[in-house]
């Protein structure tokens, strides 16, 4: 399994017990839909690597607590601290509506209200407090930040996103 092929679950935070089990934080706002897995890919160096679930349940807010095969000792435990948890990414819920991943607008027009065809999205930035959408328009950069009040529709048929983005923003980066 390839890296490209998955999406970023969370990270091993800590140990659990004397027993091999460990916490991992997980990178979403609905912790419960992954309480039940039977197995995750863990990235050791550059390659995927799966691991069996022998137990998980949720632990506080966005903890997950997991006991995997062969992972009997905390010094097995130790080995996999702080490795990232990744799963394919056939085995996200779809989503409708506005609602959306964001490797899957990669590549879609974007089209503001009073603008016009602003460009196509290349990559979504979520390094910042709020994610922003990098939008390519003829070599030149347009950052629009993902806000709700600002998407106005997502169109998945001709993979184009609608914005009304605030008076002036496109224009500053032209």
């Amino acid at each position: 399994m390839k890296k490209e092929d998955c999406f970023y679950l969370g990270k091993i935070v800590k140990k659990y017990s004397f027993k091999g089990e460990v916490l991992a934080k997980l990178d979403t706002d609905e912790p419960e839909l992954y309480e039940n897995l039977e197995s995750v890919f863990i990235a050791v160096g550059n390659d995927l690597v799966p691991f069996f679930i022998e137990a998980s349940s949720l632990h506080k807010s966005n903890l997950l607590r997991l006991k995997f095969e062969d992972v009997t000792t905390e010094e097995d435990a130790d080995t996999l601290l702080r490795a990232e948890l990744y799963l394919p990414l056939s085995t996200l819920p779809e989503l409708s509506g506005n609602k959306f991943y964001f490797h899957e607008v990669i590549g879609f027009l974007v089209r503001d209200e009073k603008f016009g065809d602003v460009g196509k999205i290349t990559a979504v930035n979520d390094t910042t407090a709020q994610p922003l959408l990098a939008i390519d328009r003829e070599g030149k950069e347009v950052l629009i930040p993902m806000n709700d009040d600002f998407i106005v529709k997502v169109d998945r048929e001709t993979k184009t996103m609608i914005v009304n983005a605030p008076e002036g923003l496109i224009e500053l980066y032209l």
